[in-house]
C-alpha cells in the first residue's frame, strides 16, 4: 500500500467514499438523524441571534465532534454486528462504550449551546415582556 504512487483517481473516490458513508449514516441510524436535526436547528438559532465569531467556533466544533462520534459509533456497532449478531457480554460492552463516546459530546455540545443561547433567549424574552 506505501509503494503505490499518488493518484488524484484514489483521492476523488475517497471523498466518494466518504460521501457514501455519510449517505448511509443518514439512511441507516435514527440517531444520527437526530443529530442532524439538532445541528440545523441549532445553526438556524445562530443565525437568528446572530452569534459571534467564537460561538460559532464553539458550535461547530462540537457539532462536527457529535456527528464523527456518532459515525464512529456506528462503525463500532456494524462491526461488532458482523463479528456475531449473538449476545456477548464483550461486545455489549464495547458498544456501550462507544454509546457512551456519543453521549459525552452531545452532553458536552448540549452545554455550549446553552451557554451561548440562554443569555440570548433570556434577553429576547425581556424585550418583550
Amino acid at each position: 500500500m506505501k509503494n503505490q504512487k499518488f493518484s488524484i483517481q484514489k483521492r476523488f473516490n475517497s471523498f466518494k467514499f466518504a460521501f457514501n458513508g455519510l449517505k448511509i449514516l443518514i439512511k441507516e441510524e435514527h440517531n444520527a438523524r437526530i443529530h442532524v436535526f439538532t445541528a440545523s436547528c441549532v445553526l438556524i438559532a445562530g443565525f437568528i441571534f446572530k452569534i459571534s465569531a467564537y460561538e460559532w467556533i464553539a458550535i461547530l466544533l462540537v457539532i462536527g465532534l457529535v456527528v464523527a462520534l456518532e459515525i464512529i459509533n456506528s462503525a463500532i456497532e456494524n462491526i461488532a454486528d458482523f463479528i456475531t449478531l449473538e449476545k456477548h457480554d464483550k461486545i455489549k460492552k464495547i458498544k456501550d462504550l462507544s454509546a457512551a463516546a456519543v453521549l459525552i459530546s452531545a452532553i458536552v455540545a448540549m452545554i455550549i449551546g446553552s451557554i451561548i443561547f440562554i443569555p440570548k433567549i433570556h434577553k429576547l424574552i425581556q424585550h418583550f415582556f
